[in-house]
């Protein structure tokens, strides 16, 4: 922009260059931008504050207020493009990890997905119920400007009341005004329309109206019925409440034996073990991770599930090594014909979706109908074989991650081949040295330098690597006679899985979680420690 003696600088941009923008139409651009998010934020706060979702809103609020000031400042050079990857790395990365570890100290599963307050609030709602001689009502589900909720009842004497959450009303003649949706009702509650009522059918089916006891006799209704129960949208009944909740002692009694639950690890629980459902989340300390330690049902399955977690994650990387790296070898001497077209066919495994290729190794590897059973005029069980631990479905399990990962490394190995000087082999070879030794001593030390890194992260994938095992053979066959879901195949991840979702007995998040978290600490461990070797290997070449 120039800024010459004399020269007069329009307004526009003079404040594009104030905000950082080169132009007027960056500017314009920015600022559409902003709005956009700042929109979005508007939207997200009006959204998680009645739910009051607190973390997510400030992260929201915190994240939206920094790119504002980041974008809006003309010295924030660097952090504009660090910003986005930051909250990006924060919301997708770092929040589940910190989650996931938060959920490993909770009793979070089945039964217990609620907080306290749901669970009391749940609990006291399935306690009200209608007995069959119960005081039956036609209702009409009214709301006035503010959107409150109300009933107007009619009994069967032709009585008109009016339900609020405050209670009941007996309406005189001359409170209700006019019929159908024109209805008013003491100046204020009018009638929903359908289209609200679509909108706001488990409100209402779930409104209930509070009866006072001394108002009972009043108002004709059963001196033990203690709530007025929307049952459809045009019908409501008296209904009887069996039990309160105690604030003050924090307990809940049965009104009608005076039984007194407390709560205990997470359900509301009475003298004599019986216990109301639903449970509520509640922060259980180490004990998820007791259970993996010291449980005989968990602790069985997981320390062999533990141990092939290691050798499949070993096996799969040396195995995809060693066959990549010797394809890479054989195709990058140059005698070799059809180098290209070779190195174009021998990546396929590697390009095609996993997911589809485990499921058709899964059909091929089939006992019954497979093709490779059928051509080899046979019937073995290559994934349901229960001999020697499951050998033959873990064996099952490397070669289909061979087929997926050899074209990976093919593909590194081959870079890093070609990026090696040619005079330090040369130089070798005028030494005297053998092939093999140009391999073992010069090869292969500057090859680990240069992938060493992606062999770490090829492990730490193989460690989590839930789609081969989980497609191919569901982490089967089943250990016999193990109490927790597990399987021959299972690693840790499937494993959890288990736990988490398909354990027969209920969700337990709370362990899978737990389970989880130790999983990220292995991972991080054994990368750091290869990181430490990868970095001796630099400082020796």
């Amino acid at each position: 922009m120039s800024n010459l003696p004399g020269t007069q600088v329009p307004f526009a941009d003079r404040l594009a260059d104030r905000l950082g923008a080169g132009s007027v139409a960056g500017l314009l651009l920015k600022l559409l931008f902003l709005g956009v998010v700042n929109g979005l934020t508007l939207y997200a706060i009006l959204t998680l504050l009645p739910l009051r979702e607190w973390t997510p809103l400030i992260v929201v609020v915190v994240a939206t207020v920094a790119i504002d000031v980041v974008y809006l400042s003309k010295r924030q050079i660097a952090l504009k493009f660090l910003l986005p990857g930051t909250i990006a790395l924060l919301i997708f990365q770092v929040y589940p990890v910190l989650y996931t570890a938060y959920i490993g100290f909770t009793n979070y599963g089945t039964g217990n997905v609620l907080d306290q307050q749901q669970a009391i609030d749940r609990i006291i709602a399935d306690s009200v119920t209608v007995p069959d001689d119960a005081i039956r009502y036609q209702s009409t589900p009214l709301q006035n400007e503010a959107g409150d909720l109300a009933l107007l009842l009619d009994d069967p004497d032709g009585d008109l009341f009016l339900g609020t959450e405050e209670g009941l009303t007996l309406l005189e003649e001359g409170d209700v005004a006019g019929e159908g949706a024109s209805q008013v009702v003491l100046g204020e509650y009018q009638p929903i329309t359908l289209g609200d009522l679509g909108e706001r059918e488990a409100e209402i089916l779930a409104f209930t109206v509070p009866i006072a006891g001394e108002d009972s006799d009043e108002l004709g209704v059963e001196g033990e019925a203690s709530a007025i129960s929307v049952q459809t949208f045009s019908t409501a009944a008296a209904a009887v409440q069996s039990l309160e909740y105690d604030a003050e002692e924090g307990v809940i009694r049965d009104l009608e034996d005076g039984t007194v639950y407390t709560p205990v690890d997470g359900t509301f629980t009475a003298p004599d073990g019986a216990t109301l459902r639903p449970g509520f989340r509640e922060f259980v300390g180490f004990e998820n991770y007791q259970r993996v330690l010291t449980s005989e049902a968990i602790r069985g399955p997981f320390f062999r599930v533990f141990l092939w977690t290691f050798a499949f994650a070993i096996l799969s990387v040396v195995t995809t090594f060693v066959l990549g790296l010797a394809l890479a070898l054989a195709l990058n001497d140059p005698r070799m014909r059809l180098r290209r077209s070779t190195r174009s066919l021998l990546i396929v495994p590697y390009a095609l979706p996993s997911f589809m290729t485990a499921l058709i190794w899964q059909g091929l590897l089939n006992t019954t109908f497979g093709p490779i059973n059928r051509i080899l005029g046979v019937e073995i069980p290559w994934l349901t074989s229960q001999a020697f631990a499951g050998a033959l479905p873990k064996f099952s399990v490397i070669l289909v991650n061979l087929w997926l990962g050899f074209g990976y490394m093919f593909l590194i190995t081959t870079g890093a081949l070609q990026a090696m000087p040619e005079e330090v082999k040369e130089a070798a070879r005028v030494d005297g040295a053998s092939g093999w030794q140009i391999l073992r001593q010069i090869t292969l030390p500057l090859l680990l330098v240069a992938v060493g890194p992606l062999l770490i992260a090829s492990f730490a994938f193989n460690f989590n690597n839930f789609n081969t095992v989980f497609l191919l053979t569901g982490g089967g066959p089943p250990i016999q006679g193990t109490l927790t879901p597990a399987g021959h195949t299972d690693i840790l991840i499937s494993f959890s899985y288990r736990l988490a979702f398909a354990g027969g007995r209920g969700q337990d998040f709370g362990l899978a979680a737990a389970i989880s978290t130790i999983i990220f600490f292995l991972v991080a461990v054994f990368s750091y420690i290869g990181f430490k070797r990868t970095a001796v290997l630099e400082e020796i070449n």
